[in-house]
């Protein structure tokens, strides 16, 4: 089943009503736009670091396969879309707005990118401020994008709070509801439930792992803090 399959049924809702609230006009698999604009967000992020090269392209189509019938369709329109970054915006926002309703849908497809821009052992600047654009466009808040961000490129030792996109200052309390609810969301077993590649699988257990590092080393800097307030 391709990635174009496996995602028309998340945005037809057989996942948690979390996931997806609202369903599009249409179904990724079947929406024409859908996969133009991923195509083309994925070949013009190849294009950011100004090296667009086989290894970047195979990356794409590690994660967002084509069916066998339209692959040589997806391989003219990356071509095409990979000769500049211009006009990604519009493939970004357009992808936001139609699937405002599946956030989860929209981290999926960043997390592909992602993968895309690391396909070449390392995410240059250029690929990374191209990547914050496109969280921006998709509506993601600073500290989901973090989120994000720490997953595929490793947490600052300073910043656990960005793993569970949480602000500073959050309570106890609050920290644990939100480290529970992003442990159930990043499970590997969701991944595999909805039938994506292995490389989301692969994605999901690395977010697993930091969001329980994360949430680890917050706890026990609070405990710290408590100890030393209390000598």
């Amino acid at each position: 089943m391709s990635f174009w399959r496996n995602i028309a049924g998340l945005a037809a809702g057989r996942v948690d009503e979390a996931d997806c609230t609202e369903c599009p006009a249409g179904l990724p698999g079947e929406d024409p736009a859908f996969s133009t604009a991923v195509t083309a967000l994925g070949a013009k992020l190849a294009k950011a670091d100004g090296r667009p090269d086989a290894e970047e392209y195979a990356a794409f189509s590690d994660v967002f396969q084509a069916d066998a019938g339209s692959e040589r369709n997806v391989r003219r329109l990356y071509d095409f879309a990979r000769q500049t970054t211009r006009g990604y915006e519009s493939y970004a926002r357009r992808l936001a707005k139609r699937y405002r309703g599946c956030p989860q849908l929209l981290e999926d497809v960043m997390d592909g990118l992602f993968h895309i821009a690391g396909a070449d052992g390392a995410v240059t600047h250029d690929e990374l401020t191209y990547l914050e654009s496109v969280g921006e466009l998709f509506g993601f808040s600073p500290l989901t994008f973090r989120r994000l961000k720490a997953t595929h490129l490793g947490s600052p030792a300073d910043d656990p709070y960005g793993v569970l996109g949480a602000p500073h200052d959050a309570s106890d309390a609050h920290l644990r509801t939100v480290w529970k609810a992003a442990l159930s969301q990043a499970h590997p077993d969701r991944a595999r439930a909805r039938g994506l590649p292995s490389e989301f699988v692969e994605v999901a257990e690395a977010k697993a792992a930091a969001i329980n590092a994360a949430f680890d080393e917050i706890m026990r800097e609070r405990r710290e803090i408590l100890l030393k307030g209390a000598a």
